[in-house]
Formats: C-alpha cells, structure tokens, sequence
C-alpha cells in the first residue's frame, strides 16, 4: 500500500542554496505538546491505519529517496529502528517518531524514594538501532544520569547500535580552561556517555566545535538555524534591511554564517566584557545599525543578560527593529522578564528544551527541529550520507 505525505507550504529565501523543509511553528503551549496532527491515506483513495509522517514540499532529491526507502521498510516490518524517550522532552521524541512513522518505544523510568533511577526497556531491541531522545537540559544532574542508565539498559538488552540523540548537550559551556584550577566538565560528561555504552552521538547546535572532539565515538552535529532560517524568511523582511548581529565576540563564526544565509546580510558584533559566570556587561558596538532589522544570533539563551544588554545597545544605535534567534532556550531567571521587557519584536527560539506554560510571553515563537534531527536519525539507521546540507550543516565548523 502506497501512502500519501500531506506536505506544508514553505518559503525559501532569496540565497538559491537554501532549500529545506518548512518547520513547526508552535505559540502556544498546548500545540507544543501535540504538535502533529497529520494523517496518511493510501494513495488509491481508501482510508489507512493512523500513520503520522511530516516532510516539506522542498525537501531535497536525496532525503526524498531516504523516505521512500523508510516507506518500503516500514510497509514490509522489516525496520529495526527503534526510537525511546527519556523524560526530559518527550514531546520532541513524538514529533521525531512522527515524522519517521514509527510508535515510540516502550520504556519504564522511575524515581526510587531517595532518587535513583531506574529504566526497564518494555520492548526488546536486540539486534536494533536503538536512539534515545533525552536532552539533558534543566536539572542537568537528573537528566544526564538518566540517559546513562537508559544507554546502559540497551546495551544490556544487546541492542545493536545505541545513539544518545542529545538535542541540548549540557555542560558543553565548561569546554576549556580559563582560570586555574577549573574542571573541563564537556570532557567529563562525553566520557561519561562514551563509557556508559553509547556507540554514537546527535547532538544539536553545540556550544563549540571542539565539544566533538572530546567524544571518542563518531558525533552528529545539526544545526537548528536553517529552521528559524526558514521562518525568518516568511517575514519579507527586505534584504537591505537586515543586519545579523552577534551578541559577543566568541560567535562571529555563527553570526557570519547565519549572515551568509540571509542574503549575505552585513554583520554587527557587540564587543562585551564578562565579570562573572551569567553576568555580562557591554561595552561597544562593532557595525552600523541605524534604520535596520537587527536580528541577533546565538545558541542559546540561559539568563538573557548578555542578548538584553545587546538589544539596548541596538536600539540606542538607531536599529529599528531588533529580533533573539537562539537554538536553546535554557531560560534561567530572569530571563523572561528581560525578554519581555519590550526590547526584542520576537524571540524566536526551537523546542530542543521543553518549554514550562509560564515561561510563554506574547513574542516568543517555537519552532520544531523534529524534522531535522529526524532526518538525520535515518540518515544514521539507512547508512545515508549525513552530510546534506540543508540538514546537516552551516559550514561553520
């Protein structure tokens, strides 16, 4: 039986070599925990057993082969691809299994009285390609450990291959020494899931390059800016009016790659000085911003103090307009009070980290990396190139 993908418009952007699907966009919080609500039909007209698949109506050539292949494995059961969540983001997990028309595995996780935990896979996985959807984002501890009992339990249950799909990779800011006497904990962690069992890593948008290298197994890095390059592109924004911002020095690679993507947009930096950890202080603006849509880059928000200042120093230099595009929305006090402070026209962030009802304010868009972290997950299964470029990629590494 053949099946039908209801596809969603998208939009592309004046740069000819961006063309990739339409992303999720979710505002309010309730679509963020059902955000899928599609239905396939068996292309002779006649109705089929729920099967919930997403893709976009300018999907390469490449991933169109990928999913038909998916179709033909899923058609005859003969995948062994098998997708679990842990409890960090189990919203993200659905929409990634969604995508790939598959059920999300039977697990069981709980919590002991005094805080252990405890997983049981309730399906077997032996011989499988098992993926395990669990960012370890807020409490860090609590997820990371849970991930490492999830990799263990698969590699007990002689599972073939165990991917940890880490869509945000805690820890990754405490990558290199910068006083004395500090801990590398990046280093720590990945030897962590390196030694728990884990045959492979996808991560998503890491704080750093380097952050690969601490890993002693193949790592898969997706970036999650061509989906809020997509989204930005719906605005008809003009071109000439835009300028991409970096919030501090350290991110001019990924603010010139972003530039790059909009139309070769011109590049500001704010030059800023940091006293302590989460507090940042500006101090001057590098560009010309008078009259133009700033949109500022970065990988994540944690306090907002640094993307805040930034946007104050914006709008005194005359920019009439000034957008937060982030990946990782970590959004520790106060940083929703200073992002809904009236600075920022929109804050657009992804859903790589779950999204509490009370941190929702009126600018804030979500946008879904399900279909790319999905993509990239039978990319690894099918043995498929990773290198796509519309999915795996913004040439700043």
């Amino acid at each position: 039986m053949a099946f039908l993908l209801h596809a969603q418009p998208s939009h592309s952007l004046p740069a000819a070599d961006l063309r990739r699907s339409s992303p999720l966009i979710h505002r309010d919080p309730a679509s963020v925990r059902f955000p899928l609500k599609c239905k396939a039909v068996d292309s002779y007209g006649g109705n089929s057993d729920d099967l919930y698949l997403l893709t976009g109506d300018t999907a390469p050539a490449s991933a169109l082969l990928s999913r038909t292949r998916l179709e033909d494995a899923i058609n005859n059961n003969t995948t062994r691809l098998r997708i679990f969540s842990g409890t960090a983001n189990p919203s993200l997990a659905q929409e990634i299994s969604c995508y790939l028309g598959l059920e999300l595995g039977k697990i069981k996780i709980k919590r002991f009285a005094d805080g252990e935990i405890y997983v049981q896979l309730q399906e077997s996985v032996r011989g499988c390609d098992v993926f395990l959807v669990q960012p370890t984002c807020p409490p860090a501890n609590e997820n990371l450990m849970e991930l490492l009992v999830m990799i263990d339990a698969c590699r007990r249950a002689s599972a073939k291959t165990i991917t940890a799909v880490i869509p945000y990779f805690g820890y990754a800011r405490a990558d290199r020494k910068t006083q004395g006497r500090e801990s590398i904990a990046a280093k720590l962690v990945a030897n962590l899931i390196t030694e728990s069992g884990a045959d492979r890593v996808l991560a998503c948008d890491l704080h750093s390059g380097q952050s690969m290298g601490y890993f002693d197994i193949p790592v898969d890095h997706v970036y999650g800016q061509p989906v809020i390059l997509d989204y930005l592109a719906s605005k008809g924004i003009s071109s000439d009016d835009l300028v991409v911002v970096s919030p501090d020095v350290g991110g001019v690679a990924r603010a010139r790659a972003f530039a790059k993507k909009l139309s070769d947009a011109p590049l500001a930096i704010v030059d800023k000085r940091r006293h302590g950890h989460n507090v940042a202080e500006v101090m001057n603006l590098i560009g010309d911003v008078k009259g133009k849509v700033a949109i500022m880059v970065d990988d994540m928000i944690d306090t907002a103090g640094t993307i805040s200042k930034g946007a104050a120093l914006l709008h005194q230099e005359g920019a009439r307009e000034v957008y937060a595009c982030t990946t990782h929305a970590v959004f520790s006090p106060p940083a929703i009070s200073r992002l809904s402070s009236g600075l920022f026209q929109e804050v657009i962030i992804t859903n790589t980290i779950p999204l509490s009802e009370q941190n929702y304010f009126p600018q804030l868009t979500v946008l879904s990396v399900a279909n790319l972290l999905a993509e990239t997950i039978w990319r690894v299964h099918d043995d498929c190139s990773g290198d796509i470029e519309p999915f795996s990629t913004l040439g700043i590494d």
